[in-house]
């Protein structure tokens, strides 16, 4: 229901699902939906790539993309779990909030992502540090927010960013020094409590992306 809303409210006339969808599929329906109208046409048609995972919808974007024949292409767009736009606003929030309130930016600024290693965290990890802030992805387990930080450096960053780790149960650390903090958990989990936010000395912002209480 979110993606379709999204799509309805956006402008788009019809919205036709297709679920449970194989990489291997991919290029056979993007070349479905290209051949089925003339160039001029396809300025009609665009594809929506949803779904749970970040890497799957990412390496299906770039299938989509390898599989238009110029000139027949058509708009992609891929936002699994609705991460990427809700990322991009609350980093866009952050930055507002710096420049009219301290007059400043991301770039240099210690940034953590709580909850980090989900879709939301994932992408405003990469937004963030593209911005030039020093990013860190904090998760409960130490091993996947390392696995996840490497992703989102070396695949959805392209090698051009680092993302570091670190473990839930050293937050209280990491908040000594942060600037920013990104509150990206599951809906329903308290990540940013007012005792950790006390001993946050130097914080500018915090955001937090979950309207389900705590």
């Amino acid at each position: 229901p979110f993606d379709i809303n999204m799509a309805m409210d956006a402008g788009w006339i019809s919205a036709i699902p297709y679920i449970n969808v194989e990489p291997s599929e991919v290029r056979g329906l993007v070349q479905d939906a290209i051949f089925s109208r003339s160039p001029k046409g396809l300025l009609r048609t665009a594809i929506f790539i949803g779904g749970r995972e970040t890497k799957q919808a990412m390496d299906m974007l770039k299938m989509a993309k390898n599989s238009m024949v110029p000139p027949f292409e058509v708009s992609v767009f891929a936002d699994p779990s609705g991460a990427f736009t809700t990322a991009a606003g609350m980093v866009a929030a952050v930055e507002k909030e710096l420049a009219e309130k301290f007059d400043t930016t991301l770039e240099g600024k210690n940034v953590i992502a709580l909850g980090g290693t989900g879709p939301v965290g994932q992408a405003a990890a990469v937004i963030a540090a593209q911005a030039g802030a020093n990013v860190r992805i904090i998760g409960r387990q130490l091993d996947k927010a390392e696995r996840t930080a490497e992703l989102c450096s070396e695949e959805f960053g392209d090698g051009k960013i680092t993302v570091l780790a670190g473990a839930d149960a050293d937050k209280a650390e990491y908040m000594k020094t942060a600037d920013v903090v990104f509150a990206t958990g599951a809906a329903g989990i308290e990540l940013l409590s007012t005792e950790l936010i006390a001993k946050a000395a130097q914080l500018k912002v915090a955001a937090d992306v979950n309207a389900v209480p705590p």
